[in-house]
């Protein structure tokens, strides 16, 4: 060890010698830069700040359909709860001023390891919703996923995002089954998403306690309800009946649905309990791009989605709305991961930070799916809410991963997180 008298001028590194000019030294002090961010998005500051302004602007009724889950919100809580029980031991002086988390995904390559999932009825929460996520998506350089229930024709949405997927429901019948897959591939999409887990439509009792139900019936409540929000009646549903006519679903089969507002006609979901693995390889066979099976939990049925040639899956108990108290797809995460021997694994459920981004990549997620917070910052702000959404949980991203010590995604490894508390109440996913 040097000893240094107290006496002796000691210089930093990187500071002036004695012949630096002042001139040469740095600047102690540097000029306030200015924020690009509009002046009416600021006050955004995390993706929780959405969802504020979404709930005093919707309809009772549809503000519990985008939040609401399932009977007693246990799935739902759980999703977030999962996150909570993991800490990181972040490393440190790795000099991560070169960090980037551009992620490949199926051979494209995005700016950021997170996307948009698909949302059904977007567009009847906020105005040409679908279009707005899509272009939002494309201009950040995410993946957005189109959902078979959506109002807005699936041919549009890819004009507007080219590198769209598309999501859909699917009943067990192939005369069904197949002419779907034609059109999309028709309309140029690349990646076709199979939704697992909704073979009978769940007990969302909140909706039924609100008053919605699609196609919408308009009773005394739901008037009501409409009336005293006229920022959702005027700016989102007249509107739209103005530029674009009465909304149908547009997106379950190769042809149009009822319209999203009726009094006698409903979607014929069909027998979509009858849908199995031998649909997914019909799908298989006829489909050329990518193939990912969308709602799994169970670590076997990764294994049989891999040999049923399916390219990704995703993790995911679809926000915690389908089975009540169906665990956290982070709980299984390590164990689908582990089957998946080759086949892309992605997360959805619960991701609100880029913390949470992080743990789920250092569980075995190769990418994450980030659902309602993008939805409320459509409803929010349009557009340019759902960038700014976007950006604020990129340069989250960004931030923990400096703090964490890595400077590329594929450095975020099992070591850096750990299990607080006793062991998990669920599954064998301690790292």
């Amino acid at each position: 060890m040097s000893v240094v008298s107290p006496h002796q001028t000691i210089a930093a590194e990187g500071s002036a010698s004695p012949q630096t000019t002042s001139a040469d030294r740095p600047l102690a002090t540097a000029k306030r830069s200015q924020s690009a961010v509009p002046r009416r998005l600021r006050r955004y500051l995390s993706l929780a700040d959405f969802e504020k302004t979404a709930r005093q602007r919707l309809p009772r009724m549809i503000y519990g359909f985008i939040a609401g889950a399932v009977e007693t919100d246990a799935a739902l809580r759980d999703n977030r709860r999962a996150f909570d029980e993991y800490g990181f031991v972040p490393r440190v002086l790795n000099d991560v001023s070169s960090r980037n988390q551009m992620t490949t995904l199926f051979g494209m390559t995005y700016a950021a390891p997170f996307g948009i999932p698909p949302f059904g009825s977007a567009a009847l929460c906020a105005y040409r919703g679908d279009i707005v996520l899509a272009r939002a998506a494309a201009a950040a350089n995410v993946p957005m996923i189109l959902s078979a229930a959506s109002l807005i024709k699936l041919e549009d949405v890819r004009r507007a995002n080219p590198a769209a997927w598309y999501q859909a429901y699917l009943a067990g019948d192939a005369l069904r089954i197949e002419p779907l897959v034609d059109r999309v591939a028709a309309a140029g999409y690349d990646t076709f998403v199979v939704t697992a887990d909704v073979p009978v439509p769940s007990n969302r009792e909140h909706n039924i306690r609100t008053g919605f139900q699609v196609p919408l019936l308009i009773t005394p409540r739901v008037a009501w309800d409409v009336a005293t929000h006229p920022h959702w009646l005027l700016g989102t549903w007249m509107r739209t009946l103005k530029n674009h006519g009465m909304p149908h679903f547009e997106n379950m089969d190769a042809t149009r649905g009822p319209p999203v507002l009726s009094k006698n006609l409903v979607r014929n979901i069909g027998n979509r309990d009858q849908l199995a693995w031998k649909h997914v390889e019909l799908i298989r066979r006829r489909w050329k791009g990518k193939l990912v099976v969308k709602g799994l939990i169970a670590p076997q049925d990764a294994r049989i989605a891999r040999e049923c040639g399916v390219d990704g899956v995703m993790v995911s108990n679809h926000g915690g709305r389908q089975l009540d108290h169906t665990v956290s797809p982070l709980r299984t995460l390590p164990e689908i991961a582990a089957e998946a021997k080759g086949m892309t694994v992605m997360l959805d459920g619960g991701v609100r930070r880029g913390t949470d981004v992080l743990k789920a990549l250092a569980l075995g997620a190769q990418f994450v799916f980030v659902g309602r917070p993008f939805l409320f910052a459509a409803v929010a702000a349009g557009e340019p809410g759902v960038q700014r959404a976007l950006t604020l949980l990129k340069d989250e991203v960004d931030r923990d991963m400096a703090l964490l010590g890595v400077r590329s995604i594929a450095e975020v490894t099992p070591d850096l997180v750990r299990r607080l508390g006793p062991e998990p109440p669920f599954g064998r996913n301690t790292p």
